[in-house]
């Protein structure tokens, strides 16, 4: 019952303040020959609005002379310049060229080199999700497996090599023999 009784604030409540002769409500916002006087504040600025007003006077004032004197000094200095840079053209225009591709190759050359170690970084990271290990540790090992692997293969190459030196020394032997009939 309490929530009946106070207003919502989105509600507006209208109480009437004076009855008129007539039967009609009298607001206080109507003008009684006291003009905009209602509208105003009663009291006239503070003391601290008085000295903010009287300080920030000069200071505009000046920052808005400055200003102008800084328009009319960049007008002065382009109508000056204006022809300078008509007679120079033909050197500035190339020069101005040159300069912007050279700024464009470093800038591009930047995006290039991050662009680089940031793959290289996605490709070890990606590397190591892969494998579990790094890929150093990755590379000795299979270095080490294919030491193992080349130790193993020349032992067998040799071994071949050996029997294959008996075969033909045996071979040479029975060949070198004189025969007994021959004789």
């Amino acid at each position: 019952m309490a929530d009946r009784d106070r207003p919502h604030p989105h509600q507006v409540i209208v109480h009437p303040q004076h009855r008129h002769e007539g039967g009609g409500l009298q607001s206080h916002y109507r003008n009684e020959g006291g003009g905009m006087k209602h509208f105003l504040p009663q009291n006239g600025p503070s003391t601290g609005q008085i000295l903010a007003v009287i300080t920030l006077l000069p200071v505009t004032g000046t920052l808005l002379g400055l200003a102008g004197i800084m328009l009319i000094g960049t007008l002065i200095g382009l109508a000056i310049a204006t022809p300078l840079f008509v007679i120079f053209s033909p050197i500035l225009v190339p020069a101005a060229i040159l300069i912007a591709g050279a700024v464009t190759a470093v800038l591009t050359s930047g995006a290039f080199g991050l662009t680089g170690l940031s793959s290289l970084s996605w490709v070890l990271s990606s590397f190591r999700q892969a494998t579990g290990q790094g890929p150093l540790e990755y590379a000795t090992r299979k270095a080490q497996e294919a030491t193992v692997q080349v130790g193993e293969a020349t032992k067998q190459v040799g071994e071949v090599v050996g029997e294959k030196t008996k075969q033909v020394g045996e071979t040479i032997k029975t060949k070198a023999q004189p025969t007994e009939g021959g004789r």
